[in-house]
């Protein structure tokens, strides 16, 4: 599967549930099946900066597609990560860095998160469109 069908797919799946409630419950449940990051990497240096709760992340390139793993310390941002991991890992990093991740409009997440796990949110894209424009410079030098 590709990014956006993946995305399509995730649209599908919250399009089942009505309330937010609902979908805050789903989002606890991708928390629980998350590729966790290793706990060495639980550091500052891994730690992303914006986030309300603690949240790692780390990524490698294994035969030119991006392994992210991730931790939070906070059940529903355990969550939002899983979703953006399922969306972005095994991908290579250009087609990381050509794909707008558009379910998180679709589904409505951004405006039923408190204005800080928003810009928590937007950091950990940030930090993962990072690692892609670090692992793509290095596939191209």
């Amino acid at each position: 599967m590709n990014i956006n069908e993946i995305q399509e797919e995730i649209i599908e799946e919250f399009s089942i549930y009505d309330d937010w409630m609902d979908k805050y419950n789903y989002l606890i449940e991708l928390g629980k099946n998350l590729k966790t990051i290793d706990t060495t990497h639980k550091t500052d240096e891994y730690i992303i900066k914006g986030c309300q709760s603690k949240v790692w992340i780390d990524a490698e390139l294994v035969d030119g597609k991006i392994i992210y793993a991730a931790d939070s310390d906070a059940i529903i941002t355990k969550g939002i990560i899983a979703l953006l991991l399922r969306v972005v890992s095994n991908n290579t990093p250009q087609e990381i860095l050509d794909n707008d991740l558009f379910f998180i409009e679709q589904i409505g997440l951004k405006e039923n998160l408190s204005p800080t796990r928003a810009n928590g949110l937007l950091a950990m894209i940030k930090q993962i469109r990072l690692f892609a424009l670090a692992y793509q410079a290095k596939l191209n030098a």
